[in-house]
């Protein structure tokens, strides 16, 4: 008899798990509580699904043997909270899938870089000719593709609430960039959120392999404290290591086993400390991976980088508008704001996610000349940087944020969109406020 399948959230994720139930013969129920977009009800209807939107009918959706739940729904919400008090699994897309394929898994997390690694391992691996799927955070829904290719790897990118939904899903190759404070809304403290992000560990043998970043202050106290089983494989700035990764003068060196591979800083195509630790991390999976060393430095050398992400839009009379709407923290801001050699327009607002604004204090101070609040409630840029930088301006639009931008920039200034909140007060999501940017730049 066919198991009861009902999807809470008909996005990318939610439309995917969808169909991977439907093509497994289950009994499935869409149903989300804002409004489906056009191009996902098509896909249901497609395949005969059935679907509601705008509500939670609870007779439809209690009645279910597994909720599959879409990451962008807090657990505190009212269907979410009846149907853990029933005792129905709740889990991510994630899990799901991962019971219906025996690919290798390459998963990646952290507050920071996780895109950018991901992005940077595909194309390493696509480029060596291996057959391999991006899913995740970022590309096609992985539920979708297990439904409908037969890759033998698959990168992963992994939000600490897809994370919150996995239970028996293993990675093979586990790699944590960072933990810096982020999504402080969602959960009850610092240590609920790193302990979030640990969930990537689990169910790893030792057989599987653990990257890390040696030099973030964060993971390597939690190390200490708790038994991993899966082989280290630490990457560093400034520690030198037998297994792992490590810069030594302007080169990086790369090391597996008895492989080892050296390149100069210079030649990847990914410029900043921050890149240097996600090209570390990538090359480490890549070694692990056997790739020819030939292949994995050719495309640290030619990645195209990630959009949305310190991403250079035009340059219009002398100004260089950037558009890194993926920092959706403050440390990605401040990554973003230490990349930048000229004097700023920083465009930042959105919804904050317990933001400690302090530790931009020192680059806002020397960089920025001038604040454009993106947002409806501004309050809190306000009074973190209202002594700091003498012109501060509230606006709603990417194109207000862009026309005002140009209106005080100077020819050599840049103007950076880095909001360091998320996005949904004015936006669909990140990429759209990115879009948006980009489309108002390109009006000028």
């Amino acid at each position: 008899m066919s198991k009861r399948i009902v999807i809470l959230g008909a996005g990318e994720s939610g439309v995917g798990s969808a169909i991977l139930a439907h093509k497994n013969r289950e009994d499935v129920f869409v149903s989300d509580f804002g409004e489906i977009k056009q191009k996902y009800k098509q896909k249901l209807n497609e395949y005969k699904i059935a679907w509601e939107e705008k509500k939670h009918t609870e007779d439809l959706i209690l009645n279910a043997d597994e909720i599959i739940k879409s990451p962008g729904i807090p657990e505190k919400v009212a269907i979410v909270k009846s149907a853990i008090e029933k005792g129905i699994p709740v889990i991510s897309e994630i899990e799901y899938a991962s019971k219906y394929t025996d690919a290798f898994k390459i998963c990646i997390t952290g507050s920071n870089g996780k895109t950018t690694t991901t992005m940077l391992i595909y194309h390493i691996l696509k480029n060596a000719g291996l057959n391999v799927g991006l899913a995740g955070n970022v590309g096609q829904s992985w539920a979708l593709q297990v439904a409908e290719e037969k890759f033998d790897y698959y990168v992963i990118e992994l939000s600490s609430f897809q994370l919150d939904g996995m239970y028996d899903f293993k990675a093979d190759i586990a790699i944590l960039m960072n933990i810096t404070p982020d999504h402080l809304d969602r959960y009850s403290g610092m240590q609920g959120y790193i302990d979030s992000k640990f969930r990537i560990l689990q169910n790893q043998t030792e057989k599987d392999l653990f990257i890390y970043c040696a030099d973030d202050e964060v993971t390597k106290k939690e190390i200490e404290r708790r038994n991993i089983i899966a082989k280290r494989l630490p990457f560093s700035l400034s520690e030198s290591f037998t297994e792992g990764a490590y810069k030594e003068k302007e080169i990086i060196k790369i090391k597996y086993l008895s492989n080892e591979l050296t390149m100069s800083i210079n030649n990847l195509a990914l410029k900043g400390q921050h890149n240097t630790y996600n090209s570390m991390a990538a090359g480490i999976a890549s070694q692990v991976l056997k790739i020819r060393k030939d292949d994995i430095r050719e495309s640290l050398s030619n990645f195209q980088g990630v959009e949305h992400r310190l991403e250079h839009v035009l340059k219009v009379h002398g100004i260089e508008f950037i558009n890194d709407s993926k920092a959706t923290n403050v440390n990605s801001s401040w990554y973003a704001l230490e990349s930048v050699s000229n004097d700023l327009i920083w465009i930042v607002g959105g919804i904050d996610k317990g933001n400690d604004y302090s530790i931009l204090n020192e680059l806002v101070r020397k960089k920025v000349k001038a604040i454009i609040c993106l947002g409806k409630d501004n309050k809190k840029i306000h009074n973190a940087f209202g002594e700091i930088v003498e012109t501060i301006v509230n606006v709603e639009s990417a194109s207000d944020a862009v026309k005002t931008a140009y209106y005080i920039a100077k020819k050599g200034d840049s103007v950076l969109l880095s909001p360091a909140c998320a996005s949904f007060d004015l936006f669909d999501n990140y990429e759209d406020r990115g879009n948006q940017f980009k489309q108002a730049v390109r009006e000028l």
